[in-house]
């Protein structure tokens, strides 16, 4: 027989303490909230209950919503946490933490929310969101070349501050939405357009500050270089509280070079066709400081080719390489603009040079909502121009979809596949991303845009990774798998996908830093299955 729950005991006990004619059995919401104000240590400055919000609080929801990129994740039907810590301080994790144990309650950790299936506010169960907006401190090294980033910040406040602090010297390879949280970006193994040259967020991270499942806050060296492998690439979620990250600046040059040609039908009578085939001979081949984003959608019954990319460097350097590798696509000196890094962050937002300054990338709410769909694969050989046909006939089908198409090569193919838990390197020629995005609710459209979308993803079987078909943990996806009752069998499911030879390490991991399985979440690593015969 399974012995009661605290939440149980806390409850009789309340029952037996009180008159019967006043007893009213408190709520899970006040038995928590009441254990993280009863923890110790605690800051007196920053009370914890001044950071916490329960549903009869009337800005609750608002700060629920104010970290949900999904709509299809926030309606009236949709399971709502029982509170939500905005922590503001290391103990606030901490007592959040216990108190969640204690309670047998689920945590769900949140610094952005860009979560595409929901995972960081989402459960089946009582549980507890761990929002970290509150804490996003940058800190830099005395040379400029480090800096210390709490898990909050967004992209755009780190790219800001870094380009500012530094003379626009200095930058750092991460995604190209700048309102991406750094705690979640970076443990998945957040990229973005200098990858070929710098490689991955995560390749750039030297050190990190955590909260472990004893409340312990620990660094690289206390925590271990296990668990720190493991942190870069295999979803911190699944470990700890990810309280801050030690990240190592790279060298931007005075002016990049950015360009985006899009091409319905043929562009100087090369045909979609041809210029695909010509962009996937080169585009992991060609210089690293070039990084060129093929995004296939459809306009007017045509397939239409967007070629989008940034060069380190300026434009007389940029078109000698493109006349030379790429002479298909006709880049002209009129379609090259010359800018700032930190300028060029605001022109992958699709704003038009000169319209905004660059301090729109601080904000944090964005000023529409969607409803959206998210599917990855990885390709490993080229596509032949039949299988592209074939590829344009589908989505001309499914004109809803759209596929962006991002070229690996460079730095990536020469850093190990063991190096950080993220696994997907040498090899590799791109990385597919599958969007659907739509405005409307109701089911109808919702269950049109979702077909509509894993019709182009069965289509693409024949042309990705086999065996296992690889996904990208970022683009979190529960379509691949998911774990009802946190075995290890089920986790072995999407985990092979997501993290291939890694993911054995990666239990082994999780194994010894958190055996009870606290930190877990639908998709997140499991520990080892109990031996046959071994007792309860």
């Amino acid at each position: 027989m399974k012995s009661p729950t605290i939440q149980t005991l806390i409850i009789s006990i309340f029952l037996f303490t009180i008159p019967t004619s006043l007893a009213s059995p408190p709520t899970l919401e006040n038995v928590f909230t009441q254990c993280i104000i009863d923890f110790k240590p605690s800051n007196p400055n920053s009370p914890i209950q001044n950071f916490t919000y329960t549903p009869q609080n009337p800005k609750f929801l608002t700060i629920l919503n104010n970290y949900v990129r999904n709509l299809r994740y926030f309606n009236n039907t949709t399971r709502k946490p029982i509170a939500i810590v905005a922590a503001a301080d290391v103990t606030h994790i901490q007592a959040t933490i216990t108190c969640a144990k204690k309670l047998s309650l689920q945590l769900r950790i949140r610094s952005g929310g860009h979560d595409y299936d929901g995972l960081s506010y989402l459960s089946t169960v009582d549980f507890v969101v761990l929002d970290m907006f509150n804490l996003r401190s940058i800190e830099f090294g005395p040379k400029l070349d480090t800096a210390w980033v709490q898990s909050g910040a967004t992209l755009g406040e780190i790219y800001y501050g870094v380009a500012n602090k530094s003379n626009d010297l200095r930058g750092f390879p991460a995604g190209i939405c700048t309102g991406l949280g750094a705690g979640g970006h970076f443990s998945g193994g957040g990229y973005g357009n200098m990858m070929r040259k710098y490689g991955l967020s995560i390749d750039n991270i030297i050190d990190a500050k955590i909260v472990d499942v004893k409340g312990r806050v620990l660094d690289r060296s206390s925590m271990g270089e296990d668990l720190f492998w493991a942190l870069r690439g295999g979803g911190a979620a699944s470990f700890c509280v990810v309280l801050a990250w030690k990240i190592k600046l790279v060298p931007v040059p005075e002016k990049v070079t950015v360009f985006n040609v899009e091409t319905v039908g043929n562009r100087g009578g090369v045909n979609t066709t041809e210029l695909v085939v010509k962009w996937q001979e080169i585009a992991d081949k060609i210089d690293n400081s070039l990084f060129i984003r093929l995004t296939l959608s459809t306009s007017n019954k045509t397939v239409k080719a967007s070629f989008m990319g940034m060069f380190l460097g300026d434009s007389s350097r940029l078109l000698e390489i493109m006349n030379k590798e790429f002479p298909e696509l006709g880049l002209n000196k009129t379609e090259c603009i010359e800018m700032k890094w930190i300028e060029s962050v605001l022109f992958w937002l699709s704003i038009p040079p000169g319209t905004a300054p660059t301090s729109v990338m601080l904000n944090r709410i964005p000023q529409k909502q969607i409803y959206l769909k998210r599917k990855s694969d990885y390709v490993q050989k080229p596509i032949s121009r039949t299988g592209l046909d074939a590829i344009f006939k589908v989505l001309l089908e499914n004109e809803n979809v759209t596929m962006a198409w991002n070229p690996y090569g460079g730095r990536m193919s020469e850093i190990p596949s063991t190096e950080t838990a993220f696994p997907h390197r040498a090899g590799n020629m791109f990385k597919i991303q599958y969007a659907a995005n739509w405005f409307v609710p109701g089911e109808a459209v919702a269950n049109e845009c979702l077909s509509q979308t894993e019709r182009v993803f069965l289509a693409m079987s024949p042309y990705v990774s086999k065996n296992p078909r690889e996904a990208f943990l970022n683009y979190r996806d529960v379509d691949i798998g998911i774990s009802l009752n946190s075995t290890y069998e089920e986790g072995k499911v999407y985990g092979v996908k997501y993290f291939k030879n890694n993911f054995e390490r990666l239990v082994s991991v999780k194994s010894r830093v958190d055996p009870d399985n606290f930190f877990r979440y639908e998709q997140s690593i499991p520990v080892p299955s109990k031996p046959l015969g071994s007792r309860e």
